[in-house]
């Protein structure tokens, strides 16, 4: 079974060597242009998707709305995504030994910001990869994950692991 990545891991893509991404800096934030009124009642946060080239040659990325969902809560809600305060990576070449950062704004319930899960799709040189999952949440900082991110029982990623693999399994008729 696949199992998601943990907030600020990096995960490499064998289809394009020296490619990798990452879903990092998951921080409660309040947007640089102010909140948008659809947002009323929310709690605001702040995550940063890294794109990095660690290959000998370019490549052409576009990580722009639509290709990143933002999940909260025990249930999946979809986040609110301020598109206006986001800022997107919008057909970039990435060259050797470089970087590309987007920033996304989102906001959901104050309650539910414990359990956040974004799904990335990156576009590369036209084509589409596969999507990514990377779990995390407000409060939990990546140092802490890092150092649990082994697969012991109380670690995040088993937590993650186990409840997808129980909600895959199909209960009783």
């Amino acid at each position: 079974m696949y199992e998601p990545n943990v907030v600020g891991d990096w995960q490499e893509y064998e289809e394009h060597a020296g490619l990798r991404v990452r879903v990092h800096r998951l921080e409660a934030a309040e947007p640089p242009r102010g909140r948008d009124d659809a947002a009323a009642g929310l709690t605001y946060f702040r995550l940063r998707v890294t794109v990095e080239n660690r290959g000998a040659q370019h490549f052409l990325v576009h990580l722009e709305d639509g290709q990143i969902d933002v999940r909260v809560g025990p249930d999946g809600e979809g986040a609110f995504i301020d598109w206006r305060n986001s800022q997107f990576v919008e057909g970039f070449d990435v060259y050797p030994l470089r970087r590309a950062t987007a920033v996304l704004y989102a906001a959901g319930p104050e309650a539910a910001l414990a359990q956040v899960d974004v799904q990335i799709q990156l576009r590369v040189d036209e084509e589409w990869t596969e999507r990514r999952l990377w779990a995390g949440g407000i409060g939990v900082h990546e140092s802490q994950v890092g150092a649990r991110a082994a697969t012991g029982p109380g670690s995040l990623a088993h937590q993650v692991s186990a409840f997808l693999r129980d909600q895959g399994e199909p209960g009783p008729a």
